[in-house]
């Protein structure tokens, strides 16, 4: 820690981050810099940036993580706690305010325009999402073999994420093992003479397994709706957009929380609203168990990210420079890929009208083709709600 900054100054300066950061973890990433980095001086850059590098190995929303990685640098567990929870609950509130909104029992018609609007747009922004982690990931997982693995686990988890559900987290848990298999192999057949076992170097994410059969979910209500939150903030690898396929089967089909039009609202509230996407959940949680479903399911999905820094920010170089750990995320990383361009399909079916569908096509065109930014995508398909159904086009 470089010095012992206020808590108050923490929680003014994250807490602004909160409010301010709109367009998701780049934004976030940018505004953390400017604020530890370039104005304050609390962080050198190469601090910034292993942070950045080791916050992205774990799985949960990277951008928090790293923004309590950073409170905890200069203030330790204190600050994690405060610049943690500053970062968070502007956009908590918020999103919260707006499902009360969206899904209220009788809301305006205009709303309901706006809702259908922006969550025509959502397939593509998936797409987008997604081909935005392909160049990286393919540099990641080298050549020969190793790419024809890589285009099996991406496929993988595009079949996971269309059929699987809410069991997608197997696949990816799966195609990470499957990789630290392959390399650990490959290293021992490149040592000449060496035919014992290498000594292992650590092991693979593998504490979520017993997890995956919760007597909670089992439970139905509030217990039911923990699990969820508990998937999308411990177990879904690769940034905030892989919560689609993990949440969409239990919040729509198993437990009929919502509809998929109101589910497409839920994910396009979590991108137009400030701080991680992570926090779809809430609206989720609103539609289960209204304002006490929203803060229980922003709380669990947060926790983890807490206790992952809290616990393990003081090991994240032997973290990084663990061997098993980078193979695992080698092999998950395209998976995930995988898990959030096959989400558009489903996202894509779950439209009604032939309207929807002209927007879906104009939000591709904006995102794929122009290759511009997600929040002015969203509000202008909002915006297109609202005028078609003020003309008298069906609403969803």
């Amino acid at each position: 820690m470089t010095e012992q900054v206020p808590l108050a100054v923490i929680a003014k300066e994250w807490g602004r981050i909160g409010v301010l950061g709109f367009g998701g973890p780049p934004a976030h990433i940018l505004l953390l810099r400017r604020l530890c980095v370039e104005r304050r001086g609390w962080l050198a850059a190469s601090e910034f940036e292993d942070g950045i590098a080791a916050t992205n190995l774990l799985p949960g929303p990277a951008s928090t993580q790293l923004a309590i990685f950073t409170a905890w640098r200069v203030r330790g567990t204190a600050g994690a706690l405060v610049g943690g929870a500053a970062f968070i609950l502007p956009g908590l509130v918020l999103i919260l305010l707006l499902a009360a909104l969206f899904l209220a029992g009788d809301p305006p018609r205009w709303v309901l325009g706006a809702a259908a609007g922006a969550g025509a747009a959502v397939a593509a922004v998936a797409v987008q999402a997604a081909s935005a982690l392909v160049p990286a990931s393919l540099l990641r997982s080298g050549a020969g073999p190793a790419r024809v693995r890589w285009a099996c686990y991406l496929l993988a988890g595009a079949a996971a994420a269309i059929l699987t559900g809410p069991w997608l987290v197997l696949v990816l848990v799966g195609a990470g093992a499957a990789e630290i298999a392959f390399r650990r192999r490959g290293r021992r057949i490149s040592r000449t003479g060496d035919t014992a076992p290498p000594r292992a170097e650590g092991d693979p994410p593998r504490a979520a397994l017993p997890l995956l059969v919760p007597g909670l979910a089992a439970t139905g209500g509030l217990g039911a709706l923990a699990w969820v939150a508990f998937k999308v903030g411990a177990l879904s690898y690769g940034g905030g957009f892989v919560i689609i396929p993990l949440m969409q089967q239990d919040a729509v089909h198993r437990y009929h929380w919502m509809t998929d039009g109101q589910f497409l609202n839920a994910v396009a509230l979590g991108q137009i609203t400030p701080g991680p996407v992570v926090q779809t959940v809430s609206v989720v949680g609103y539609a289960a168990a209204g304002v006490l479903g929203g803060l229980l399911a922003a709380a669990v999905a947060f926790a983890p990210s807490f206790l992952f820094v809290l616990f393990g920010a003081a090991h994240f170089d032997r973290l990084r420079a663990n061997t098993a750990v980078q193979d695992f995320l080698t092999g998950a990383g395209p998976a995930v890929i995988g898990a959030i361009a096959g989400s558009a399909l489903p996202l894509a079916l779950a439209l009604h009208h032939p309207w929807q569908y002209a927007v879906l096509a104009l939000a591709a065109l904006w995102l794929l083709a122009l290759r511009r930014a997600v929040v002015p995508c969203l509000l202008g398909a909002g915006v297109l709600g609202v005028l078609a159904v003020l003309s008298g086009l069906p609403l969803p």
